[in-house]
């Protein structure tokens, strides 16, 4: 009498189905490193631009010292403090792009303890961050404008776009400050700068009670027992 086996036989090659969902899963997960496209070109974009804020400021520098030793120090009035405030724009321009580099780099690569000493831990955080550089650009690009003053009624349309758009980013600001990452502590953000600035280490360790406190944020943030880093500030 032969009794029939129902478990799989010793030499199958069919696997668990759990075990092809892990393999998919890995492979899901490894596309991040898709990322590292956008990084490295949002990396040489702020190297070129720090580096043509570099040329234009000795340009500047050059100019305005070839025309005040030429013609006298009243020869840089008005023209010299735009010219500045234009490198001054562009450097700020290169520091947006490269907080998106750095900040995509932590976020789905490896985690940085710049990024950390930054206070960007999340998407919110690296959207915050770079809306307050970008409302800085605003304001120095309308500066330029008044410094000028050539046209005032033109000067006063561009205070007007200036205000709605300034207006727009810093309420969208506001709204979504305080939903950012539970990791922003102050501890770790000082054991974040100490390593980086004093032992040149730039990769971040995320200790176990970091983790652990910020489950506890996140949960008593839920059952609305405490108030949010901006409420409570």
């Amino acid at each position: 009498m032969t009794t029939s086996r129902t478990g799989p036989r010793p030499g199958s090659t069919a696997k668990p189905r759990e075990h092809r969902a892990d393999w998919f899963s890995a492979a899901i997960g490894r596309t991040r490193f898709v990322v590292l496209i956008a990084v490295i070109a949002v990396l040489l974009v702020s190297f070129s631009l720090f580096l043509q804020g570099t040329v234009l400021a000795l340009s500047t520098l050059y100019d305005s010292w070839h025309e005040t030793l030429k013609a006298g120090i009243q020869s840089q009035r008005g023209s010299l403090a735009v010219e500045f405030l234009e490198v001054v724009s562009t450097m700020l321009k290169a520091v947006v792009f490269y907080l998106i580099g750095v900040g995509l780099y932590s976020l789905f690569i490896s985690p940085l303890n710049l990024t950390s000493a930054l206070g960007v831990e999340s998407l919110a955080d690296l959207e915050q961050k770079i809306i307050s550089v970008i409302v800085v650009i605003l304001g120095v690009t309308f500066l330029e404008h008044f410094v000028r003053w050539q046209d005032p009624v033109e000067t006063l349309y561009f205070a007007g776009a200036f205000a709605l758009a300034g207006g727009a980013l810093v309420f969208f600001q506001r709204v979504h400050s305080g939903h950012g990452s539970d990791l922003q502590q102050p501890e770790a953000k000082l054991r974040a700068r100490r390593e980086l600035f004093e032992h040149d280490d730039e990769q971040r360790h995320i200790e176990e009670e970091e983790v652990e406190r910020a489950a506890e944020v996140t949960e008593s943030k839920a059952e609305g027992k405490i108030k949010s880093q901006e409420d409570a500030g």
